[in-house]
């Protein structure tokens, strides 16, 4: 898998990553389609379901043993899913450590039924023991510290809870939405995930890479990646948005130079 490192390869994420012998990823994280109609360019988003919670036992499985002994696997979901994951990372031996909840204010807008406005993000494991998470940094300030000035209050912050709500969807407004994906991630979401687990250096995968989120969070915060998507289109894409955020960081590295020593 070196050949593919700090690579969007074009592909099914199950023949590419079934090929593979020798785990290698310290993190995955996989934002699959929820099997809601969504339109891809290369991907029907509307199956049976019988045939659809199958597939998605495959995925699981070939990206469980390409995982790292001490790896984390995190995936998004939707409702309609979320306990067949559930059920099949039992059954694969990975660990959950949380449910998590990702709530945003925009939601999905309904006529008969309370508006949906929430996706599922499970935190699994493969040893339960032993693990990536860094705490430092993702800690956020407390309402001890913020509203109640408590003395016993922990200086670095505390842990964010299993409900996030301070990620909004990426809307067609946003500066941040490229245009050319109809699912993308925000980047400040991927950057808690990546940042709690795993390490400069480590290799992050992505077996549904789409707008190249994670992959670009990654090279931002000094990981490697690998991405796989089945579309052509969308890695020509992610390659211009990787190419264009290695631009940026080299044009800011040259305007602030380190000081040379002696200087």
């Amino acid at each position: 898998m070196q050949k593919f490192l700090n690579k969007i390869i074009c592909g099914d994420c199950i023949e590419v990553l079934s090929k593979v012998r020798k785990p290698f990823a310290d993190l995955i994280f996989a934002d699959p389609p929820f099997n809601i109609g969504y339109k891809y360019d290369k991907y029907h988003d509307k199956v049976k379901s019988k045939n659809y919670i199958a597939w998605t036992k495959d995925w699981m499985a070939v990206c469980k043993n390409v995982l790292k002994p001490y790896g984390s696997f995190y995936i998004a979901i939707g409702d309609d899913y979320a306990a067949n994951v559930k059920i099949i990372a039992d059954d694969l031996g990975l660990v959950m450590r949380n449910w998590i909840i990702w709530h945003y204010t925009f939601g999905q807008q309904t006529k008969n039924k309370f508006a949906r406005s929430h996706t599922h993000i499970f935190y699994f494991v493969n040893d339960k023991k032993n693990f990536t998470f860094n705490d430092c940094a993702v800690r956020v300030p407390s309402d001890r510290q913020l509203i109640y000035n408590d003395k016993r209050a922990n200086p670095a912050g505390k842990l964010p809870d299993d409900v996030w709500n301070g990620y909004p969807r990426v809307c067609g407004t946003f500066k941040e939405r490229l245009g050319w994906h109809p699912c993308q991630m925000p980047e400040k979401l991927l950057k808690r995930i990546i940042a709690a687990s795993s390490n400069p250096g480590d290799c992050v995968l992505d077996p549904f890479s789409g707008s190249g989120t994670t992959a670009a969070v990654a090279a931002q915060q000094g990981r490697n990646y690998v991405g796989v998507e089945i579309s052509q289109e969308y890695v020509g894409n992610t390659n211009k948005r990787l190419a264009e955020l290695k631009k940026i960081s080299v044009e800011a590295a040259n305007k602030n130079p380190q000081d040379k020593p002696g200087g």
